[in-house]
């Protein structure tokens, strides 16, 4: 419009600069002197009228241009701000790309949602392609040139644009081109808007899926079941559903879970499913089912109230597992309890009449050969007969005494405990062995700094400590002199006491699974009954302590007692 204007004022200014040199010839060359200054006039009233009618024609021209202008810059305005409004309202970042020139304008929402200062926002397609991750970079530009190329009507693609802060966001940009009279792509305008939360929660919802088709336990998804005293209908299950129950999901869906659940095995637990249903509370049970082809199996039922985006009850997921083999072993231990109980029992009730009802007549026994022995035996082979008897009969009291200790040990429901000093009952030990002592003389260290109180049964920590010395001082290397070395140390949760010799040593390759058991013995010495081990991890175990043994035939024997402090 503006191009139109000028022409016609040039075209004005020519005309009447023609008039005007015209006038004038024809006044010079065929008037007289008299008829030039009337020539004179009737011209310039002719060219001023000329000129009034051209300005004016030219005023009412401009006039028209201006306000044709101030419309258009008016609807300009109003589209602008149209389109800072939709901006605004869509959360969007809009960009403006001239192709021809390669100008590149972004809105506001390059700065409110990636973060970048209007400094850093560069007004060229470069800038655009440099903030793509590389990985969607080349698929996401050849979209966008074969777009351009084949003059589609509208594009759109997905990729991850860099923030200002280093990260990626996942964008979903769409755009459409703006065309010339010619047809000519001229501008594309495009609309980015950030998915990142829509995409990471589609990935979650992806894996969720994975773990539900791919879980061993079955899930169920029913509604929320509003009715009263109604199993909700199933709206989904998964594959393990099919292998556990041998129904496919056409069978089930739609339908209430009775469907598949043992009617006769759940009633005692109705009750129990029906309030929780009412409620919308968690629950679980473990109920007897049936499968398709009527063979039965033990689950672990589960149901799991769930809200919607309202927090209001929706559905219910039901997660259940096949416990049948889990079942199988409760029932076999249960029965092996059973009878270990029972052989328990058994055993005890041997082991006191063996203990007791032995000692009666063995006491009689032993009162007659008293008898006997005062009574004077000329016959050498009957002499020899009750002697023989004799020692048997002392043998079998002694193994009788034995029994009824380990007896009293292990039938203890609770043992007194009470604060020891342990260096008394050292002392009262060596008092027990002092002649064993002197007659070995072995060098004894004793190191008890660092716990010389310990919560006990005294007599039962006595009669360990008095087994453990025993041994030393009978089981000793004699090629050399015996040590032996005590100490005790306190952590913050036990206690320690360590005995250590250097006598002839356990081979703990062949001995280590009974070396504590009853009448284990592993030397051939002739007082050796194989009970004192068995006793001492009797009477440690009693009070709540382990012992551990470290041992090497000809270095020496190391036992670890440990009490709980508590």
């Amino acid at each position: 419009m503006k191009n139109n204007y000028n022409n016609k004022f040039i075209t004005y200014f020519l005309i009447i600069l023609l008039l005007v040199f015209a006038s004038q010839t024809i006044i010079v060359k065929y008037s007289s002197q008299e008829n030039k200054i009337v020539l004179v006039i009737i011209t310039s009233a002719l060219i001023a009228l000329i000129i009034s009618v051209a300005l004016y024609k030219i005023i009412n021209q401009k006039t028209k241009y201006v306000d044709s202008f101030k419309s258009e810059f008016a609807e300009l305005s109003k589209s602008n701000e149209l389109y800072d409004i939709v901006a605004k309202a869509t959360s969007d970042t809009i960009w403006d790309w001239d192709i021809k020139t390669g100008g590149f304008v972004w809105n506001k929402g390059i700065q409110s949602i990636f973060g970048y200062k209007s400094e850093d926002v560069k007004d060229n397609l470069q800038w655009w392609f440099d903030k793509i991750h590389p990985e969607d970079s080349l698929k996401m530009s050849v979209k966008l040139y074969s777009f351009i190329a084949e003059k589609s009507e509208k594009w759109q693609d997905e990729y991850r644009f860099l923030c200002a802060d280093g990260n990626y966001k996942y964008v979903f940009d769409r755009g459409f081109l703006v065309k010339d009279s010619d047809d000519n792509v001229i501008r594309m305008i495009g609309a980015i808007q950030d998915v990142t939360k829509q995409k990471q929660e589609e990935q979650r919802l992806k894996l969720l899926e994975t773990v539900i088709t791919q879980t061993k336990d079955t899930v169920i998804i029913t509604e929320s079941g509003d009715i009263e005293n109604e199993v909700p209908n199933i709206v989904f299950v998964n594959p393990a559903f099919t292998k556990m129950t041998g129904y496919n999901p056409h069978e089930v869906i739609g339908k209430s879970a009775t469907v598949f659940m043992n009617k006769f095995s759940v009633r005692k637990d109705f009750k129990k499913l029906t309030e929780a249903l009412k409620k919308k509370e968690e629950f679980s049970l473990e109920v007897l089912n049936k499968r398709k082809n009527k063979e039965q199996y033990w689950v672990n039922f589960t149901m799991i109230p769930i809200n919607n985006n309202d927090n209001q009850h929706s559905h219910w997921i039901s997660i259940q597992r096949d416990i049948s083999e889990e079942k199988q072993r409760e029932e076999e231990r249960d029965q092996l309890i059973n009878e270990l109980t029972q052989n328990n029992k058994d055993l005890k009730q041997f082991s006191y009449i063996t203990s007791h009802n032995l000692r009666a007549p063995l006491s009689n026994l032993t009162g007659l050969l008293n008898l006997v022995e005062d009574i004077p035996i000329e016959n050498e082979e009957l002499k020899e007969i009750i002697s023989g008897f004799s020692k048997s009969t002392s043998q079998l009291n002694e193994t009788i005494n034995d029994l009824v200790n380990v007896i009293i040990i292990k039938d203890s429901p609770s043992i007194q405990k009470e604060e020891i000093i342990i260096k008394d009952v050292f002392e009262n030990v060596f008092n027990q062995l002092s002649f064993l002592i002197s007659l070995k003389k072995p060098i004894i260290k004793m190191d008890l700094n660092n716990a010389q109180i310990i919560n006990l049964n005294k007599s039962y920590i006595e009669s360990i400590l008095l087994n453990l010395m025993t041994n030393s001082l009978r089981y000793l290397e004699p090629k050399r002199q015996l040590k032996i070395a005590i100490s005790s140390k306190k952590t913050s949760s036990e206690t320690i006491l360590t005995f250590k010799d250097n006598g002839i040593g356990i081979d703990l390759e062949r001995n280590k699974d009974k070396i504590f058991g009853l009448y284990q013995r592993f030397h051939d010495y002739p007082d050796s009954k194989g009970l004192g081990l068995y006793l001492v991890k009797s009477q440690v175990e009693s009070m709540g302590g382990t012992i551990n043994v470290e041992s090497k035939v000809g270095v020496g024997t190391t036992f670890i007692i440990s009490f709980k402090n508590n």
